[in-house]
């Protein structure tokens, strides 16, 4: 009898670790997945007037602002991991734009990072210039961070900045509706797929018991996806042609 209860705890346990295996894995690789209907709308409509590449800002300094809090105060491996992903994702995006934009550029005139004119910061005309600011940020954030490692009060900033820029991530595309009085040219499964990874992931930040920063940006999320899908049906879109 001994015997078969601890067959069947054998049994419970590995698919405890297989499911927590696999959760791990949804999140690593989740928060990117959200993006493939967009560049391939991109790709299709050789357009990128309907996504907002400030939404790629916003995740490049959140990942790369994790990735420092996570030398300060180690948390999950995961979440470092997903860090990584999520920032080879945005760069990926960026270029896709830049691509696009030079395409379509009539305009001779050309904005680079190194110019330093906020007047067209983040609207720069090569993808060499987003890597350059990517880098420099980089190496601020690693200068700090060694000079001020051992401050609890630092590191926890890192912490709330790295979380306060990820859940602003939807309001560039909210304002990017907003000002265009249409979400076309944006994919609504996009906006889906960033709701349902957000509802994932907050559960998991809570049942992980990770840092409350996580969960509370999580949350935050959760109400702009649903603040744009909300605009989805104001301005009217066929839903089934954009879903399509």
């Amino acid at each position: 009898m001994d015997i078969e209860v601890d067959i069947q705890e054998e049994d419970m346990e590995g698919s405890w670790t297989l499911l927590s295996w696999l959760a791990s894995c949804v999140m690593v690789f989740g928060g990117a997945l959200p993006y493939v209907p967009q560049y391939q709308e991109i790709q299709r409509s050789s357009n990128t007037e309907g996504f907002s590449t400030r939404v790629c800002l916003l995740l490049l300094i959140a990942n790369i602002l994790r990735i420092f809090f996570w030398i300060g105060k180690q948390f999950e491996l995961t979440l470092l991991l997903q860090s990584v992903v999520m920032i080879i994702t945005m760069l990926s995006m960026l270029h896709l734009c830049c691509n696009i934009q030079q395409a379509n550029r009539v305009s001779t005139n050309q904005h680079h990072f190194t110019d330093l004119d906020l007047r067209y910061f983040w609207s720069w005309s090569a993808f060499e210039d987003y890597l350059l600011f990517c880098f420099a940020f980089t190496v601020l954030c690693a200068f700090l961070t060694l000079l001020l490692l051992d401050s609890v009060l630092f590191v926890e900033g890192l912490g709330s900045l790295a979380v306060l820029f990820e859940a602003m991530l939807g309001v560039p595309q909210l304002l990017q509706n907003f000002h265009n009085h249409s979400t076309r040219g944006m994919s609504v499964k996009m906006v889906l797929l960033w709701t349902v990874g957000d509802i994932f992931k907050t559960t998991y930040f809570v049942m992980n018991h990770s840092p409350s920063q996580f969960w509370v940006c999580g949350a935050v999320q959760i109400l702009i996806d649903m603040a744009i899908l909300l605009q989805v049906l104001f301005y009217g879109q066929d839903i089934r042609v954009k879903l399509g």
